[in-house]
Parts: C-alpha cells; sequence; structure tokens
C-alpha cells in the first residue's frame, strides 16, 4: 500500500481560503485514489480561523481510504504573535504523530509557510516526493506587512533559507498564481504547475441572475472575508464610507486581525453608513450576496500584492453582480481579461473608489451572462481539482530520489 500524507493548517469546516482549497481537493484525490490501494492521512487543526465564528467538528474523521486528524492548537486572535504560538503545536504536534510513519508522498500547501516547511522536514524524513502548493511567498509578504528592521535584518533572512531548503527540495510545485513566476526561476530541480483558484459549486447553484434595473441604482456595498492588514479595509473603508454618506452603505461580513483598527476608525470618524457583521456559513453568504448590490474586494498597497490572486475573486465573478476592486499587479491584469463587470481602482484610493461607484451607476450588463459561463467553464472548481489530483498522483506514481 502506498501512503500519502496531506498537511492542511486550515480545513473544513473552518472558513478561509486554505480551507476551501484543500478539503474540496482531498475529496477528489480520494476518489481518484480510493481502488488502488492508496491510504491518505490528514494532519490538520481544529477550526481556528475566526475566534468569533464556533462550527462542531470531529477530531478523528475517517472516509474512504482517508483518515483526518484535527489537532487542539491554542486559541489565537489572528496576531502574529499568538498565531507563531499557535502554529508551533501544528508543528510539533504532526512531527510526533509521523514520527514512525512511512510516506510515499508529502503534499503541503502553503500560504502558511511553516505547513510547507513541516512538509519538506517530514517528506525528507522519508526520502519521499514533496508536492508543494504555494499560495503566498512568506518572506515577502512578512517584509511588507510587518516592517520593522530588527525582523528584517534578522526573521527574514532564515525564513528565506528555509524556504529555499523547501522549493530546492520539491519535486513539484504549484504556483496558485503566475504572479509568482519570477520569484522561483532559481528553482530549477523541480516541476512547476499553475493550478490556480477555482469556484465552488456552491456558488454556481441557485444564484440568480440580476437585471441592470435590479442592480446598479442602489446603495449597498456588500465586503465578506478576512479584515486583516492584508486587506487594509482599515486604510479606505472609513474615508470612502465618509464622503459615500447618503448615497452608499457599506457592510462588512468577517473577522480578522485588523477588525480593531477598523472599528476604532469608523468610531473616531463618527461614521454611521457602515454595519459589521460576524463571518457566516458559505450556504447563508450568498443570500448577502444576493440583496447586495456592489460586491466589494480590497488589498493593501504592499508590493508583494501585486504578486498575489485572491480566491474571493473567483467567489465575487460569477455572482452576477458589479465588482468594486482595489487590487494593483497581477491581480488587476486577471480582473482586466477575465472579469469585465470588475471596477478597478488602486488600492487606498478613496477618489478612486469613488470614480469607480459612479462608473458603475452607468455602466450596463448586455455582456454579464456570457462573461460569467466563460467564466465557470475555464475556472470550475471540480475540473481543475481534479487536474492538481492527477498530478499529485503522477508524482506518487513516479516516485523520485531525491537526496
Amino acid at each position: 500500500m502506498k501512503r500519502i500524507l496531506f498537511l492542511s493548517f486550515y480545513f473544513r469546516p473552518d472558513l478561509c481560503a486554505g480551507s476551501f482549497r484543500n478539503s474540496p481537493l482531498l475529496d477528489e484525490l480520494s476518489k481518484q485514489t480510493k481502488n488502488d490501494n492508496i491510504y491518505i492521512e490528514v494532519y490538520t487543526t481544529v477550526p481556528n480561523r475566526y475566534s468569533s465564528f464556533k462550527q462542531d467538528y470531529k477530531r478523528v474523521e475517517e472516509f474512504d481510504n482517508v483518515r483526518i486528524e484535527r489537532i487542539e492548537i491554542p486559541p489565537h486572535q489572528s496576531g502574529m504573535m499568538d498565531q507563531a504560538l499557535s502554529f508551533k503545536s501544528y508543528f510539533f504536534e504532526t512531527l510526533k504523530k509521523t514520527k514512525n510513519k512511512k510516506y510515499n508522498l508529502v503534499y503541503g500547501s502553503s500560504s502558511r509557510f511553516f505547513t510547507s516547511y513541516l512538509a519538506y522536514r517530514i517528506a525528507k524524513r522519508n526520502n519521499c516526493p514533496l508536492y508543494v502548493d504555494v499560495r503566498d511567498i512568506f518572506s515577502e509578504t512578512i517584509g511588507d506587512v510587518v516592517q520593522n528592521p530588527l525582523m528584517n535584518n534578522t526573521l527574514i533572512p532564515l525564513i528565506t533559507s528555509l524556504e529555499n531548503k523547501v522549493y530546492s527540495y520539491a519535486t513539484h510545485i504549484n504556483l496558485i498564481s503566475e504572479g509568482f513566476k519570477d520569484s522561483f526561476q532559481k528553482f530549477t530541480n523541480t516541476s512547476f504547475s499553475y493550478f490556480t483558484h477555482g469556484v465552488d459549486p456552491i456558488f454556481t447553484k441557485d444564484i440568480t441572475q440580476i437585471t441592470p434595473s435590479d442592480t446598479f441604482k442602489k446603495d449597498t456595498i456588500l465586503y465578506a472575508g478576512n479584515v486583516g492588514k492584508g486587506q487594509g479595509l482599515h486604510n479606505i473603508v472609513p474615508d470612502a464610507a465618509k464622503e459615500l454618506e447618503g448615497s452608499h452603505n457599506f457592510e462588512i461580513i468577517g473577522d480578522g486581525g485588523a477588525m480593531d483598527s477598523l472599528r476604532n476608525a469608523l468610531i473616531k470618524r463618527n461614521i454611521k453608513n457602515v454595519l459589521i457583521k460576524a463571518p457566516l456559513k458559505r450556504t447563508n453568504l450568498i443570500e448577502e450576496y444576493r440583496k447586495a448590490d456592489i460586491l466589494f474586494i480590497h488589498i493593501n498597497n504592499f508590493e508583494i500584492f501585486k504578486k498575489v490572486l485572491p480566491s474571493k475573486i473567483f467567489e465575487l465573478a460569477v455572482i452576477g453582480k458589479p465588482i468594486l476592486a482595489g487590487v494593483d499587479g497581477y491581480a488587476k491584469t486577471f480582473l482586466r481579461k477575465h472579469v469585465p463587470h470588475a471596477f478597478l481602482f488602486k488600492p487606498g484610493d478613496v477618489s478612486g473608489l469613488i470614480e469607480q461607484i459612479r462608473n458603475i451607476d452607468n455602466s450596463n450588463t448586455t455582456e454579464m451572462d456570457k462573461n460569467i459561463s466563460n467564466f465557470l467553464e475555464k475556472y470550475n472548481r471540480r475540473k481543475i481539482d481534479t487536474e492538481i489530483a492527477e498530478s499529485i498522483i503522477k508524482i506518487l506514481e513516479s516516485q523520485p530520489h531525491r537526496a
């Protein structure tokens, strides 16, 4: 029997991109391997993405050829130090639980870079192939977001060194954004793919296409997702809301490490047209999307974020409503090419946001249904998961030796 170790810090029922990507991927991998004498072990964490969202879960779950174990970690508020402590528990507990086990392939998903490093440690211990799914470049992200001279001189060189070890050893690297290409050119001893995010089936069921008269003349701008430094909502929503007072309302559904900064900025400016709600299950979120008039996405103005491709884009693109997008770099290029009903402005640019709202009011939806159909066909999550699973199995069957 061949054994695959599958590592993802976040997994269902957690509400985040890592969970949404890796949970259906595991199901597809199981579907393709359950009759082939292949066994898959998953080590993840108990639900922990948002302290304000609680969900029932099983510590150990088994089905077909899969065993999932969820590891208890200390609670955190999405701050850097408490997240580090939480990950430390996951890292060392997983090392311990896998110590005397043999694997034929290790899969690690990262924007949490140390999940990739954990996967590398176990793969190297087993002298087996390592398949890494890269959703973020941690050394570049942390340098942009934290901007601490001591960290720049000590921690970032260490992280870069560890990244080099992981990617130099990896048998295969999938880059979720083609914006990452330049950062990986030096790793020539591995193969690459570019399987991106996809549209989950939940967002293709019962989505009612909205007519122009229902869509473009109302006032609710909805953001749903993580509220962290990476999104930078605290840098734009208060000022934009003040400018739009009396004509538009913002609705924020989510939580995260920058939520206090956002709340404090709203209170300081006495903003009354921003409503904040706790995170919702995605089945409930669809109803909120239906009720909203404009869907909002924003990425903070950091250099590294010019390379990323947010998973939220794939969720919003098929709802059938205009998207107000504060993005730059590769995400901007992607939206221009594939999502014509996205109205783009530079991150943090309040004037640009206001201008694009006017453009939304004056636009039409003649081609929207066709655009959405084309997008769904190209970026269907099930199709992408099928291709990723096939690529993992191909690496497993080839069994290359890595020194």
